[in-house]
């Protein structure tokens, strides 16, 4: 490794502070529920417990473990508690190689296999099979294998949208999406100290633990993290689901770092999710799962999120016919009118006044004081929070 290549890696990482350290050790120790469905019982899982016991059922099977990282929001909550994201999801990144599809049916029934030691005393665990622990608990299953990525993802049900995911990386292209999410933090020490000490950890002594930023710079992620910031690096490169978290970040009250580069950023990211989501029905299931996954708890931030995201459409948006933009526009527009419903912020019928046209053919004096109300659309009453950059015809 060249002194340039050994500089811009040491760049990249950083060894956690003992308070960091302390809240990665209550993440990892906190009991997970994983609702299972129809009949099976709620499993309760501590992260720490299934890394170890995926770890240790696939070294028994041959595979090598690189290394276990936790990823993603959790992460970023681990170096900054009071950062305004909070963290739903717990992701841990096991680092391996996926050789072959062998390899990846391999992973798959070792996992579902650990589901198993996670069951509840008194469940008869014989008459149990593979498919059936994969259709009560697995949420979501996930392999991508083409030339840059070469990954499989399982994620583990929970009801309030706190899903434990386990995820086999080989090789991963992109591991980020913005610069406050490209964190990820290498468990080994700290399990290995779980395994090997008989002292309890204080600030004196404890494993050192190293946090890497996908993004480059791990100051300056972390600085934008305090900040409250949104950066990123080859905007170009975020899939589909990068603008649903880029409108998310802005209702959280994160700002952009340079107008100009957010100008170029959200023509990328509205391009790229109608790229990814051309039909309209597959635009309304990811935007129903996005909310139903991110807003558990905060079920009031949904309208202004999505107002948020139609804004970012209309004023971005190069890519489509014009009745295909209207369509989405149309579609969003129809979810936050739905959410003010289910928040009771429409008001009851008996405090609405209507006020109507009659026909031409009228011709009865009595309707002369009657007129049309100019009715200012729900969309139009919400502010703009940030510039406009990018009007679109």
């Amino acid at each position: 490794m060249s002194s340039g290549d050994a500089s811009e890696q040491s760049r990249r990482v950083s060894v956690l502070s003992w308070d960091q350290v302390r809240r990665l050790d209550s993440i990892l120790g906190e009991s997970v529920p994983i609702h299972g469905r129809g009949n099976f019982p709620t499993l309760s899982v501590q992260p720490r417990q299934i890394v170890q016991v995926v770890r240790a059922r696939l070294e028994e099977r041959g595979v090598v473990v690189r290394d276990v990282k936790l990823n993603g929001s959790a992460a970023s909550h681990v170096l900054h508690q009071d950062n305004g994201l909070g963290y739903k999801d717990l992701d841990l990144i096991f680092g391996l190689s996926l050789t072959d599809d062998k390899t990846f049916r391999l992973v798959k029934d070792v996992v579902l296999d650990c589901l198993v030691d996670f069951l509840p005393e008194g469940v008869c665990r014989n008459r149990i099979t593979a498919l059936a622990l994969k259709e009560a608990y697995v949420q979501k299953l996930v392999k991508v294998c083409n030339d840059t990525d070469r990954w499989s993802l399982i994620s583990l049900s929970n009801n309030t949208g706190k899903n434990v995911e386990l995820k086999f990386v080989d090789s991963l292209r992109r591991q980020f999406e913005f610069s406050v999410d490209s964190f990820q933090i290498t468990l080994d020490s700290l399990l290995l100290f779980d395994r090997c000490s008989e002292t309890a950890m204080s600030e004196t002594f404890h494993p050192t633990v190293q946090g890497e930023s996908m993004y480059g710079d791990f100051e300056e992620a972390l600085g934008h993290l305090f900040s409250r910031t949104i950066a990123t690096r080859s905007p170009e490169e975020i899939r589909g689901g990068g603008l649903l978290k880029y409108c998310h970040l802005l209702v959280r009250g994160f700002q952009p770092s340079s107008e100009s580069q957010m100008k170029q950023m959200q023509r990328y990211m509205c391009s790229r999710f109608f790229i990814d989501f051309p039909d309209i029905g597959e635009q309304q299931r990811k935007l129903e799962a996005y909310l139903q996954n991110h807003f558990a708890g905060i079920e009031h931030k949904r309208y202004e999120y999505l107002v948020t995201l139609r804004q970012v459409v209309d004023e971005s948006t190069v890519c489509l016919m014009g009745h295909e933009r209207r369509q989405t526009l149309g579609l969003i527009s129809a979810l936050a009118l739905r959410v003010m419903a289910e928040q009771n912020a429409i008001p009851a019928l008996s405090n609405i006044t209507c006020y109507y046209q009659p026909a031409p053919y009228v011709r009865d004096v009595n309707f002369s004081n009657y007129y049309v109300a100019q009715v200012q659309s729900p969309m139009a009453t919400c502010s703009n929070s940030y510039q406009t950059w990018l009007p679109c015809s």
